[in-house]
């Protein structure tokens, strides 16, 4: 029905008449005064009555569909959405289980670091600080104070084919998923910013542009990662911001971009005048290709962290800016948390100064390796996709499975593993496959045998089982 009668007392709320007005809709809507599926006046009979301009109102409308308050619909009208829409995020990143309840289950979800020492090597760290702490720990961290510990982060970096950097150029972040927010809210602007990335991609990538309110439009990825025919084509279709896209190790796929490749996609993001954000948290071995950040160091932001090769717990991660816009990446860092906890700065630095550090991210690399290659010797009559080093493998299923049945079954048998759909973006579609993630922390007499026994169902698909 037409409520023809509403007439918000708009002087009653300071401020724009259209920002007045859809206060006013707001406090309606929740009040119960305009219940679900009302439909509202026309833009035209509502300024008429209000004796505001139609722009206000047109403006008003759209404000309130982008809060989700009420829903418009080509050639019928505007509705009040409904249901009044529920503040905050409403999907965790990753699925919290208490495997401790469920001791049958070996987890190949996500990575786990082995335990190479990292427990010693941070009590031993720990003790240096303590010995040394100052009044400086009362205080707010600053992002002057961290400039050792960016200093010594360019050093650790030194090998990844970044190009020119220096400590000017790096935020700090509270790990790799704080650094991915980070570079959407110092680079997104407008309403609706539209953010591109793989079509297959890490859920993380999703889940923030949602917080900074962009729009994700998928591109098509083959077995170098991104198509450059595909990304040319959503540039022409969207007016895009940010490319988001993981060259060395394609998560979920395990793909690497040629060098080739790499300098089309850069060629393309200039004449768009995209800014790349380069994931390159999977990537723990050393590069002879040159990064995306070495290609287009004026627009790349390459970002990383210690959560895959040292430890995820400490929640550090960074982002190497691009050139001249590491002061702007630092602000938006500040006022998004001031800087990073003194006690994880503290503690990162004194890993990166001792070696610790390195010596970790080596020795959980060879460990990695070497359950890789268990998984590789239990699954490799498969068409399984993987690289060195890389702590997880990509598994397209065999004629007669589909992703969601296997996922079920292997749970069954007491193996957890992640189906191909949970890295596709909203409305995209996903191949059967499915990406099993090397567990570093499960002892290797409950790791090999669950290898095993996926390779046993792989060889047995539905339509070849008993019933």
């Amino acid at each position: 029905m037409s409520v023809t009668n509403w007439q918000p007392e708009l002087h009653l709320y300071p401020g724009p008449k259209y920002l007045a007005l859809t206060r006013a809709l707001r406090e309606a809507i929740r009040a119960g005064e305009l219940p679900p599926g009302t439909q509202l006046p026309t833009v035209r009979d509502l300024a008429w009555g209000l004796h505001v301009t139609p722009g206000t109102v047109s403006r008003a409308y759209q404000l309130a569909t982008q809060e989700g308050l009420l829903a418009a619909t080509v050639g019928r009208g505007t509705f009040v959405a409904a249901r009044a829409p529920r503040l905050g995020p409403t999907q965790s990143l990753f699925q919290e289980r208490d495997l401790q309840s469920e001791p049958w289950l070996v987890d190949l979800r996500s990575p786990q670091l082995p335990d190479v020492g990292q427990g010693a090597a941070f009590s031993q760290a720990l003790e240096r600080i303590g010995a040394g702490l100052d009044a400086a720990w009362l205080d707010y961290p600053s992002q002057r104070g961290e400039a050792p510990l960016r200093e010594a982060l360019c050093g650790f970096l030194a090998d990844r084919l970044l190009g020119p950097v220096s400590a000017d150029d790096i935020a700090l972040t509270h790990g790799g998923q704080n650094a991915l927010l980070l570079v959407f809210l110092c680079c997104l602007r407008g309403d609706r910013p539209v953010i591109l990335t793989e079509d297959l991609a890490y859920p993380g990538i999703r889940h923030a542009a949602k917080l900074a309110r962009a729009e994700m439009v998928g591109v098509e990825i083959d077995d170098q990662g991104m198509m450059p025919d595909a990304l040319e084509a959503a540039c022409r279709g969207h007016s895009a911001q940010i490319l988001v896209l993981t060259p060395e190790a394609q998560n979920p796929t395990a793909s690497r971009m040629s060098a080739v490749r790499r300098a089309e996609i850069v060629e393309i993001a200039r004449r768009y005048d995209l800014q790349v954000v380069e994931d390159d948290c999977y990537s723990i071995a050393e590069s002879n290709l040159p990064s995306l950040r070495a290609l287009a160091p004026e627009r790349t932001w390459y970002i990383g962290s210690f959560s895959k090769s040292v430890s995820a717990a400490l929640r550090f991660g960074y982002a190497v800016c691009p050139v001249g816009m590491g002061e702007a990446g630092r602000l938006t860092a500040q006022h998004g948390f001031f800087a990073l906890a003194r006690p994880v700065s503290d503690l990162v630095l004194d890993l990166l100064e001792s070696g610790a550090a390195e010596d970790l991210r080596r020795k959980v690399q060879a460990a990695f390796s070497e359950r890789l290659q268990a998984m590789v010797n239990a699954l490799g009559m498969f068409d399984i996709r993987w690289q060195p080093g890389l702590p997880f493998v990509w598994l397209p299923l065999p004629s007669g499975w589909r992703a969601s049945t296997f996922a079920r079954t292997a749970e069954a048998e007491g193996v957890l593993v992640r189906q191909a759909d949970e890295y596709a973006l909203i409305h995209g579609r996903a191949p059967h496959a499915l990406r099993i993630a090397v567990a570093g922390g499960v002892p290797l007499d409950r790791y090999e045998p669950a290898l095993a026994t996926l390779a046993r169902l792989l060889r047995r698909p539905p339509s070849d089982m008993a019933v």
